[in-house]
C-alpha cells in the first residue's frame, strides 16, 4: 500500500531468550530491534527513533527505571511510548513505573497474543493522540489566522475613520500618521528604560498604538468654519474647539455599545479623553493633575503638541525640530510629565527624522520608518 510504513519497536532486555521470543512474536508485524542493555538503547536512539520501546526493568548497569527517567528528561525522546517488561507484578512496582512515565506493563513470561494486543492498543492510542495533536495544531493555526484577520479589520476601520477625520481638517495634514510614529518611538524608549514599567509591560502594543489614531476623532463634530478657519480662533471658538475631546469620548462610547473591538476602543478613549490634560492641572476637559492623568494621555500630549509645533497652522508658522523639542523640554513639570520628557530628550533626533520624511508635503509611506 502506497504510504504504508512498518512501525519500529525496540526491545531492551539483558536476557537473550526474552529478546529472541519477543522478536519472533513481533517481527511479522513490525520492524524489531533487539538490544541487550540500556546503554545500547541510547546508542541506537542516536540514529533511530522507534514508535515504541519495550524496556526490561531489572538490568545490570542502567536499569529500566533509570533508563526511563533519562528518556523523559530528553526532549527528543520524551514522547516515545515505553512499555515495561517485568517479572515484578506488585502494585507498588507498577505505580512507580507509571509515575515515571511508562504507558503500560507486560509481565514476563508473556504470551504472544497478549503482547501483540498490548502493543497494538498502545500504538493505536499514540496514533489517536498524534491525530488529535495535529487537529489542535491546525485549529490553533486557524484561530491565529482569524485573529490576525480581525486585527487587520480593526486597523482598517480605525485608519479609515482617522483618515475621514483628518480629511476634514485641512490644516493638520499627516498629523495622525506622524503622531502614531512618534508614539511608537516614545513608548518603546520608555519600556527600554523601564519607565512606568509595571503599566507599560501590561500593554498590548498591537492594540494600543493603532488605537491612538482616534485621539482627535471628536473633531468630526466641529464645524468646518471653526476647524478650517484661516486664522487664530476667538475665545468663544476655542471653547467650541475644546469640546472635541468630550465629543470624541462620546463617539467612542457609542462604538463600544456594539460590543466589538473592546480593547481597541478602551485604549482609544483614553487617548482621546486625556491628551489635552496638563501635568499642572491647567488642561482640559477635566483639569486632572499629575499622575491622575492616564498614562496614555500623558504620553500622547507630548507627541501631539510636538507635531503641532513642527507643522504649519493658519495662525502660526512651522517651528524647527530643535525649537519644537526645546518647547517640550521647557514645559516639563508644567504641561508635561517630567519623567516622560526626560526620556523624550533622547529621542529628539528620531522625532526630527519622522517630521522631515513624513511632512505634509511628502506622501505617507507606512514602511518608510
Amino acid at each position: 500500500m502506497e504510504g504504508y510504513r512498518r512501525q519500529k519497536i525496540i526491545v531492551v532486555d539483558d536476557n537473550k531468550t526474552t529478546l529472541t521470543i519477543a522478536k519472533t512474536i513481533l517481527e511479522e508485524y513490525y520492524d524489531v530491534y533487539a538490544l541487550p542493555s540500556a546503554e545500547k538503547l541510547f546508542q541506537t536512539l542516536n540514529h533511530l527513533l522507534p514508535d515504541l520501546i519495550l524496556l526490561d526493568i531489572e538490568m545490570p548497569g542502567i536499569n529500566g527505571y533509570d533508563a526511563l527517567t533519562i528518556l523523559k528528561a530528553e526532549k527528543q525522546y520524551t514522547d516515545i511510548p515505553v512499555v515495561f517488561l517485568t517479572s515484578k507484578s506488585t502494585e507498588e512496582d507498577e505505580f512507580y513505573g507509571l509515575a515515571l512515565g511508562a504507558i503500560d506493563y507486560v509481565t514476563k513470561p508473556f504470551s504472544a497474543a497478549l503482547l501483540l494486543k498490548r502493543i497494538e492498543n498502545q500504538l493505536l492510542i499514540q496514533k489517536q493522540k498524534s491525530s488529535l495533536q495535529d487537529y489542535n495544531d491546525n485549529l490553533l493555526k486557524m484561530v491565529q489566522e482569524k485573529t490576525h484577520q480581525v486585527f487587520g479589520l480593526q486597523n482598517a476601520i480605525i485608519s479609515t475613520v482617522a483618515d475621514l477625520m483628518e480629511s476634514r481638517d485641512n490644516s493638520t495634514g499627516a498629523h495622525v500618521f506622524r503622531t502614531q510614529k512618534y508614539l511608537q518611538k516614545l513608548v518603546e524608549q520608555l519600556i527600554d528604560n523601564s519607565v512606568y514599567a509595571e503599566e507599560l509591560f501590561s500593554w498590548d502594543l498591537d492594540i494600543v498604538l493603532p488605537s491612538a489614531q482616534l485621539h482627535d476623532v471628536g473633531k468630526i463634530s466641529i464645524s468646518d468654519a471653526i476647524l478650517n478657519k484661516p486664522g487664530k480662533l476667538t475665545p468663544e471658538e476655542f471653547e467650541i474647539m475644546k469640546t472635541h475631546v468630550e465629543k470624541g469620548e462620546e463617539a467612542i462610547e457609542r462604538m463600544e455599545k456594539f460590543g466589538y473591538f473592546a480593547d481597541y476602543l478602551k485604549c482609544a478613549k483614553a487617548f482621546a479623553g486625556a491628551h489635552h490634560e496638563k501635568w499642572d492641572g491647567s488642561g482640559y476637559p477635566r483639569g486632572l493633575i499629575g499622575k491622575n492623568i492616564p498614562l496614555k494621555g500623558r504620553i500622547m500630549a507630548i507627541v501631539d503638541v510636538y507635531d503641532a509645533l513642527i507643522s504649519v497652522r493658519p495662525y502660526k508658522r512651522a517651528l524647527s525640530a530643535e525649537e519644537s523639542a526645546r518647547i517640550i523640554i521647557d514645559s516639563s513639570g508644567t504641561h508635561f510629565d517630567p519623567v516622560i520628557v526626560n526620556v523624550f530628550r533622547n529621542l529628539t533626533k528620531e522625532f526630527a527624522v519622522i517630521a522631515k520624511y513624513h511632512s505634509d508635503s511628502w506622501s505617507v509611506d507606512n514602511d518608510a520608518i
